[in-house]
């Protein structure tokens, strides 16, 4: 028995290549158009997730640091902050607790939460029950690293700040202010060391 094959040959005519190319061509183009839509359509579900889960919500500014001295308590007022209400800087030994506070916090205080993982919540308007339970609604949610408090001084109606970092608004956004605290809230900015 001879080692030539057994299949039959295909005609190799002029029309018979026409007939079959096409065919290639467009299930090639089809291959090759799949990956592109797929690739489109897990980018479009990508982006939904991050846009609904309120990570785009964040626009938190970074502010440089002034360092972390400790001072003693009631000497804040001497300190020049590089923003207001401060996010770095000199501030006192301890910590006021986590939770809501109805009257202002020393700034002192405030930088020293900051700095063990806190995120501060503060108002600036006297007038504003509404937001204020708004606010306090947010800030019950987290058992620790979060602090509500007015802060009549400021010239922003709410401000959020982390450890080296602001954001201030002028009207309630809930999903702002929880992407800011999910964020920031419960780093640790001690230096090695020192707690």
């Amino acid at each position: 028995m001879s080692r030539k094959s057994k299949r039959k040959k295909k005609p190799q005519g002029s029309a018979e290549r026409g007939r079959s190319r096409p065919a290639r061509t467009i299930g090639s183009k089809k291959k090759s158009i799949a990956p592109f839509a797929w690739a489109i359509a897990v980018a479009a579900v990508v982006f939904s997730v991050y846009y609904l889960s309120g990570a785009s919500a964040n626009k938190a500014r970074d502010v440089p640091s002034l360092g972390n001295r400790h001072i003693r308590v009631g000497t804040s007022g001497a300190i020049s902050y590089n923003t207001d209400p401060p996010t770095s800087g000199p501030h006192y030994p301890t910590i006021v607790p986590w939770g809501v506070h109805w009257k202002p916090i020393d700034r002192g205080f405030q930088v020293h939460n900051l700095e063990d993982g806190g995120v501060l919540v503060q108002y600036g308007c006297t007038d504003c029950p509404e937001l204020v339970r708004k606010l306090e609604n947010i800030v019950r949610g987290y058992p620790k690293f979060v602090v509500l408090a007015p802060y009549p001084s400021m010239k922003h109606r709410i401000a959020l700040t982390a450890w080296g970092k602001i954001d201030t608004l002028e009207a309630f956004d809930e999903k702002r202010i929880t992407a800011f605290i999910d964020a920031f809230r419960g780093i640790d900015h001690h230096p090695r060391g020192r707690r």
